[in-house]
């Protein structure tokens, strides 16, 4: 039985924790600059790890520049920076004198620590959010970077050692298993015209919710692996039985390349798997092939293969969110944003972007965090943790027990019973990678992408409602509101009571 494994970091971390203290790291920016002192792999992940312990975060402009310096040249030798003032993610119009000048400042700083001036660095400008990426190589470049003005941040983000390290990394799949499974006869039941209903569809009322809404007419846009090309129901057949007008749309922002500067797309095809059960869950097709129903089997969707798995590891991986979150940003028809990916801290550019997705009007609901059994004491992850975002995870059908894989905290919004209490093998049945398979999905991952649909169901109920009136209705469908709860905010959602 697969698990979703979101974040696989903890057994690094409590093996990083046994080593020097990071303090003994943070003196050796005492250093001369001119000994260019490059830290080991093993003492930058020794400083993430007690930035995560200390405070769930790691803030990159706030570390010592020969830490910063050494992750950027252990990461492509990439930095990608943030410039303008504390919240000014974008430009909602031309770029004004002064992001220019800040813009420029920051290429003037890195070509005359760089090349004295005399050849061009590499530099890879973003057409909507203020952040560029450039190539740095020297130590001097970091120091006078973070001493610059109008700087919002500067991430190492090619940077990809900390999860590869712990040794989980190749081991865990990150989300991806293209396996079917035979689905236990308890874990449906029929219904017409001939679809089969999964178990915790019941628990949140979604059925009873059909009857007044089946999400037609609402487009929600989905970033993850990607759909596969074999499942024809997610293709030509997502227009079938009680499933009609409605329309299908895939794209692909990941760059698959050893050039961190690349612009060769790699398509809109999954190869991983994640990406096509989060749309099975979301809106796959009420027919008579006797295959699990999606939330919202009437809502359109639009699919963006930003990332390769669930984990924003790698350079391409958050340039491909970014651009995804951007593209979905300026469509008029995306109601809803879904995101079942993240990562164990804050990533700059694909923090601008959510951001600007936002305030386009978007509800972007994502993954609290999904993990081992021995890793999952993390708290909520990023994106799910910005205050942009809606946060959700899964609970086993016994009460407000968490998953054997999910993460909870103060930051979760709401929670979806996903889990057999007694097997934690059966989880939410959907359709699998090929056509006529049947499959498993489990964690944070198909919580968030079952609530997208519960979103849709309820917009497309209320179609001039904003989003902050949708997500009232959410919350207000929550078995602790009007409370919150610390650990699972407003609680399992009764998509009855939030669409009537």
């Amino acid at each position: 039985m697969k698990k979703i494994i979101f974040f696989v970091f903890g057994v690094l971390f409590i093996w990083s924790c046994e080593k020097e203290n990071p303090d003994q790291i943070i003196d050796q920016t005492q250093l001369s600059l001119d000994a260019q002192k490059l830290l080991s792999v093993e003492e930058v992940n020794e400083y993430i790890a007690d930035q995560l312990k200390t405070k769930g975060d790691v803030v990159w402009l706030d570390a010592p520049a020969v830490i910063l310096w050494s992750a950027a040249v252990h990461g492509n030798n990439v930095l990608s920076i943030g410039y303008g003032n504390a919240g000014e993610s974008f430009s909602k119009a031309q770029q004004s004198p002064r992001l220019s000048k800040a813009k420029s400042d920051v290429i003037a700083i890195v070509e005359k620590t760089e090349q004295n001036g005399k050849t061009a660095v590499k530099v890879v400008d973003d057409d909507i959010l203020n952040v560029m990426d450039i190539q740095v190589t020297r130590l001097e470049t970091v120091v006078e970077l973070k001493a610059a003005d109008q700087i919002r941040y500067i991430d190492p983000i090619g940077y990809n050692l900390y999860l590869k390290e712990s040794g989980i990394y190749e081991k865990s799949g990150l989300g991806c298993d293209r396996d079917g499974q035979t689905i236990h006869g308890d874990d449906y039941r029929v219904i017409t015209p001939n679809a089969w209903l999964p178990w915790n569809f019941d628990i949140h009322k979604v059925p009873q919710a059909w009857n007044y809404s089946t999400g037609s007419g609402i487009t929600v846009g989905l970033i993850d692996s990607g759909i596969s090309a074999g499942q024809r129901l997610l293709g030509n057949g997502f227009n079938s039985g009680d499933s009609n007008n409605r329309s299908i749309e895939r794209f692909g922002t990941y760059i698959d390349s050893p050039w961190w500067w690349s612009d060769n797309l790699d398509g809109p095809n999954d190869l991983c798997g994640h990406g096509t059960s989060m749309a099975s869950a979301l809106a796959s097709p009420r027919n008579n092939t006797n295959m699990p129903v999606g939330v919202a089997y009437n809502c359109n969707l639009i699919a963006y293969r930003g990332t390769s798995d669930v984990v924003l590891n790698d350079y391409h991986e958050r340039k491909g969110v970014s651009n995804a979150l951007k593209a979905l940003g300026d469509r008029s028809d995306v109601k809803i944003i879904s995101m079942s990916i993240g990562y164990p801290w804050s990533i700059g550019n694909v923090k601008d972007a959510v951001k600007y997705a936002h305030s386009k009007g978007k509800l972007i609901i994502a993954a609290g965090g999904t993990s081992t059994t021995f890793t999952n004491w993390y708290g909520v992850i990023f994106p799910a943790s910005m205050s942009e975002a809606v946060a959700v995870t899964g609970l086993k059908d016994n009460g407000y027990n968490r998953c054997n894989v999910c993460h909870d905290g103060s930051k979760i919004d709401f929670t979806i019973v996903m889990q057999r209490a007694g097997d934690a093998n059966r989880n939410v049945p959907v359709i699998g990678f090929d056509t006529g398979v049947t499959d498993y999905v489990s964690g944070s991952s198909v919580a968030t992408a079952m609530t997208a649909g519960i979103a849709a169901l309820v917009w497309a109920r209320n179609p001039n409602m904003s989003r902050e009136q949708v997500l009232d209705k959410l919350k207000r469908s929550g078995e602790f509101y009007p409370n919150r709860n610390n650990k699972f905010g407003y609680g399992n959602i009764n998509a009855l009571k939030a669409v009537q």
